[in-house]
Parts: structure tokens; sequence; C-alpha cells
């Protein structure tokens, strides 16, 4: 089972892909046959091709991530609540998430899943 510290450890790498813009980095975090589904509810990306085309539509957003409040790890997963701030068609957008990760024995997360909908938007 994945160590608190290593789903702790992917978490700060998942906010700062985001930060520097770097998707292979976000990939790296993931395992090759991971799941995302982002929001919930939506189709799932499958896989490093289908997840790395999806953070870079992300990252083109210019998506920052801010943690709020601390990463909550339980058995192999980690919850953790964050707030977006991206450009949507010209508008400044804040985004407040709940993602959790689902991580596998090697530290690697195989299931990713991001909660929120338009309730959790401001700016639109």
């Amino acid at each position: 089972m994945a160590t608190v510290e290593q789903m702790t450890a992917a978490v700060h790498g998942y906010v700062e892909a985001f930060e520097k813009g770097d998707v292979e980095m976000a990939v790296a975090l993931f395992a090759p046959d991971a799941i995302v589904e982002d929001p919930v509810g939506t189709p799932l990306k499958r896989g490093h091709d289908e997840i790395r085309a999806f953070y870079a539509a992300s990252m083109a957003t210019g998506a920052k991530l801010r943690l709020e409040g601390p990463i909550r790890c339980a058995t192999d997963y980690a919850a953790f609540a964050f707030r977006v701030q991206l450009t949507l068609e010209g508008k400044m957008i804040t985004v407040d998430v709940i993602d959790t990760f689902r991580f596998n024995n090697e530290g690697k997360v195989i299931e990713m899943k991001a909660y929120f909908g338009p309730s959790n938007m401001t700016g639109m």
C-alpha cells in the first residue's frame, strides 16, 4: 500500500505541475492504466494518452491550484480541497474543488475523481 508520505507528495506534485504548467509532471503521477473522472459524471479519461490530452487542455487555461486545508489520507486514498483559478472564454473563473486520488502499491494514482459543479464556480 502507498504510504501517507507518497500520497502527500503526489498531491503536492499535482499542485506544482499546474503551477509550472508541466503536463508531463502531472502525467507521471498516474499509473499507465489510471482513470480520471473530472468532474464526476463526465466521461472517463483512461491511460496516459487520454490523461495527457486532458491535462494539456486544462493547463492551457492557465489554471493554478491552491490547497485549501490539509490533505486527508485513509488506506489507499487521499482527498484534498483546493481552489482553481483559470481563464475561460476570456473570463477569470474560480472553482472550489475536492479531488480524491486512489493509489496503487507503488504510490501511483490509479483513480482520480474531481467533485464540483456549477454552484462551485464564480466569475462566470
